[in-house]
Formats: structure tokens, sequence, C-alpha cells
């Protein structure tokens, strides 16, 4: 229980009133805090899509999405932004993930990302909708063998603990929850895997490694990705 309620603590705003300790167990149940709010998420793009016009019931799901999560993600991702995309030396792209204040950089990947995910909402299926959070929270998980860019922070906290029993078992409980939807399943996915990886080696290759706000812009990055997969496989 310890283990579920960490994942639940980490990836949203969910008030827990006990003590946790975190480790790499928590990340067998990522897929699963992934699925619950994938049912939030369906449950309110259903109902605003019946009171109000597309675009609306897209703009208050997309800051529902962001509440859920206490914009974590979205923190990670501007922060990688800045420090992916500088042309600087590794070390001070190091630096810059420290730094607590918003660059160009960051600021452009956090609208991109905003506005990349409202626009998929005004017509994506959902059940694109459903698989985009839990596939991203898969990703985390996938992305966490991967090596790190330093030894400190909620990241290496994982990892340090990591074995091949917590990526098994939430590659297993994904499978569980994304194998009903067939080929859109399939499809999603393979571009969450393409995504993740990709990004994953630009971090090896500029930062040496990934940190806990690699992790958050792969998140973002994947339930992007898999709600333009679902509108790709929807039109075909």
């Amino acid at each position: 229980m310890n283990d579920l309620l960490a994942a639940v603590a980490l990836l949203t705003i969910a008030p827990i009133r006990r003590e946790l300790n975190f480790s790499a167990r928590a990340l067998l149940y990522f897929p699963l805090v992934g699925a619950v709010l994938a049912g939030v998420l369906v449950l309110a793009q259903s109902g605003a899509r019946l009171l109000l016009p597309p675009f609306a019931a897209a703009a208050l799901v997309t800051a529902l999405w962001v509440l859920a999560t206490g914009a974590l993600h979205l923190d990670g991702a501007s922060d990688a932004g800045d420090a992916l995309l500088a042309e600087t030396t590794r070390e001070r792209r190091l630096e810059i993930l420290r730094d607590v204040h918003l660059g160009a950089f960051g600021a452009t990947i956090l609208i991109l990302l905003l506005l990349l995910k409202f626009a998929a909402l005004a017509d994506t299926t959902l059940t694109a909708l459903f698989l985009a959070p839990i596939l991203a929270r898969w990703a985390m998980v996938y992305v966490a063998a991967f090596p790190l860019a330093r030894s400190q922070g909620m990241a290496a906290l994982f990892a340090k603990t990591l074995t091949r029993r917590e990526i098994a078992g939430a590659t297993l409980l994904t499978f569980l929850l994304v194998a009903p939807f067939g080929w859109l399943g399939a499809g999603a996915w393979l571009g969450a895997v393409i995504i993740a990886t990709l990004l994953a080696r630009l971090a090896m290759a500029r930062l040496g490694g990934l940190t806990g706000d690699i992790y958050g812009l792969i998140c973002e990055s994947v339930e992007v990705s898999v709600l333009f997969v679902g509108l790709a496989l929807a039109k075909a």
C-alpha cells in the first residue's frame, strides 16, 4: 500500500496524509495511477463535450489535466527545454536544470506542449485520451533504466533501487490496460516508445544522462504524441 500511495503522491495532487517511504517499487503503480487520471479526464471530456463547444471543452479538460498533476511534469519539461536547447557545455546545462527561473526555450516548450494538447483534445478520441496518461507514466518507468546525469534528486532515488521487476511489472500492467484497444493501443504504445527513446537519447548526448526534469519532458511529450496518434488513426 505504501508504494501505491507513494505513486499517487508523486504523480497527482491527491492529499496523502501519512508518511511515505519512496523507492523504485512505486514505479510499479505508475501506469495504474495513469489509468485513474485517464478515467477522470475521459469523464470530464465526455461531460464537457455535451455542454460546451469543442474548443471550450478542450480548454477545460486541459486545465483539469494540469491541475490534477500539479503541473509537475510541465515544470520539468520547461526546465528540460532550457537545458537541452541551450548551446553551451554539459556542465552549464546541468546548472540550468537547477535554475528556478524560466528561460525562453523553456517557455517555448511549455507553450507548445499546452497548445498541442489543447488542439488535440478538441477532436481526439476518448480512447486516445484514456491511453495518453497511462503510456506517459509507463514511459517514465521505461526511461528510468537509462543512466542518470547526476547522483542526486528524486530520479536518482528511484534509479538506485530500480530492478527488472519494476520495469516488467509496470509493462505487464500497461499491456493489460492497453491491449483491449487493439491496433490503436499498439500504435499509441509504439509512438510512446519512439518519443521516449529519442528524448532519452538526446538527454544522454547533451547531459550525459537523464534527470527528473527529463522524465517530465518525456511524460508530457508522450501524452501529446498519443493524442495525435489517436487523431491520425481516427482519420485513416
